[in-house]
């Protein structure tokens, strides 16, 4: 049985603490990578402008709250692990793989560019966890990698679908 550094207890789940570390760590770019996502959401939700203003102020908010609802399962997973999610603005820069948001707002058209890019990115770190959550046996892993998949994968589209002509 390995103990965790900072656990109190050793943690004996049935998954390796090599395995658990290196999920841990993939699920904290994960943990970054929605949190910047939902801020930069949040940010559209508040300054969207022009024509579609009301679809995509809605949109945004909706996008948003799932994003918010996701942290917190996303670093439960991380401490079922034995180890500490992230959780500064700090750690969440150098761990997403998301560019913070503009500081001028965009036009509305590229607000929904830079989220379906946004959606994507969350999608391939999540996707690149599979591996190692299907090397250890890590079921409640890949089970979340699931539901986040099917949710970025179908904002993606979503957002995508606007951008059509």
């Amino acid at each position: 049985m390995a103990k965790t550094k900072n656990a109190t207890a050793p943690v004996n789940i049935g998954i390796s603490e090599k395995d658990r570390a290196a999920i841990a760590k993939g699920l904290n770019a994960l943990l970054a990578d929605t949190y910047t996502l939902y801020l930069t959401t949040h940010n559209f939700h508040w300054n969207v402008t022009g024509p579609m203003f009301n679809t995509l102020h809605t949109m945004f908010m909706t996008q948003y709250t799932e994003l918010w609802n996701a942290v917190d399962p996303v670093a439960e997973r991380i401490r079922a692990l034995g180890f500490p999610a992230a959780g500064s603005y700090g750690q969440f820069g150098k761990l997403s793989s998301l560019k913070d948001a503009p500081a001028e707002p965009p036009k509305a058209m590229d607000m929904v560019r830079i989220l379906v890019e946004g959606h994507e990115a969350v999608a391939r770190t999540a996707r690149g966890i599979f591996p190692l959550a299907d090397k250890a046996s890590d079921e409640p892993t890949a089970d979340l990698l699931t539901q986040r998949l099917t949710v970025h994968e179908q904002a993606a589209w979503m957002l995508r679908s606007l951008l059509e002509e």
